[in-house]
């Protein structure tokens, strides 16, 4: 191959990992995507431009996510900024064989068994969305502003182990939602005050 050529395909690549890399930065573009959610209707990110979305990765195998969801802690949260029509979509990027992998039909038991009050749950195998979003953790937040932009990206709170919202987590901080945070903020016409954080959680369970 000319050393022109292998000049050439180097430069695209490093061109195309710039690209990656920012590509997941606040303040710039969400990554669109299209993906069928358990009860196989398409759900496609740009859709609902004119809208806050909020993606939470989920993996319900995951100590950290039962944490969240075994009180009703999420839920809550859930709830209460769906009623103010925010679209909030979980997305399962868990492999075949791998923890919290689910089809459709397992995904909506395990959903109203949880009493969840997410808008939807899209199913992610081949980790597709998920690597769009370089979402390392279970849960790992990100919250979409309506002009299609990347609002906050992180941990959902500062309290991993309390199962319950609480004054203060076990390192005697006060306790602190970022996505309810941030969310209140931006409705609001605020700047948010902490549009990233270090999420927490366990590894998604991405293909090998």
């Amino acid at each position: 191959m000319k050393r022109s050529k292998v000049l050439a395909l180097a430069a695209a690549a490093v061109l195309g990992l710039s690209v990656s890399a920012q590509a997941v930065e606040v303040g710039k573009k969400a990554p669109d995507f299209t993906g069928k959610d358990s009860s196989g209707k398409e759900q496609k990110l740009s859709s609902y431009k004119g809208k806050y979305v909020v993606l939470e990765w989920v993996n319900h195998g995951c100590p950290f996510v039962v944490s969240q969801y075994e009180k009703g802690k999420m839920q809550k949260l859930q709830e209460k900024w769906v009623k103010k029509d925010v679209v909030w979509l979980r997305v399962n990027s868990s492999a075949p064989g791998k923890q919290g992998h689910v089809d459709g039909e397992a995904c909506e038991k395990e959903a109203k068994e949880q009493k969840s009050k997410a808008s939807a749950t899209i199913l992610d195998p081949t980790g597709k969305i998920g690597k769009k979003y370089k979402a390392k953790t279970t849960p790992h937040m990100f919250v979409v502003d309506p002009q299609g932009n990347l609002a906050y990206m992180g941990a959902i709170d500062n309290a991993p182990r309390e199962a319950r919202s609480v004054k203060k987590n076990e390192a005697g901080e006060t306790f602190v939602s970022y996505v309810d945070q941030a969310l209140a903020e931006a409705t609001a016409g605020k700047a948010i005050s902490v549009p990233s954080t270090t999420p927490y959680g366990c590894g998604v369970k991405y293909k090998d």
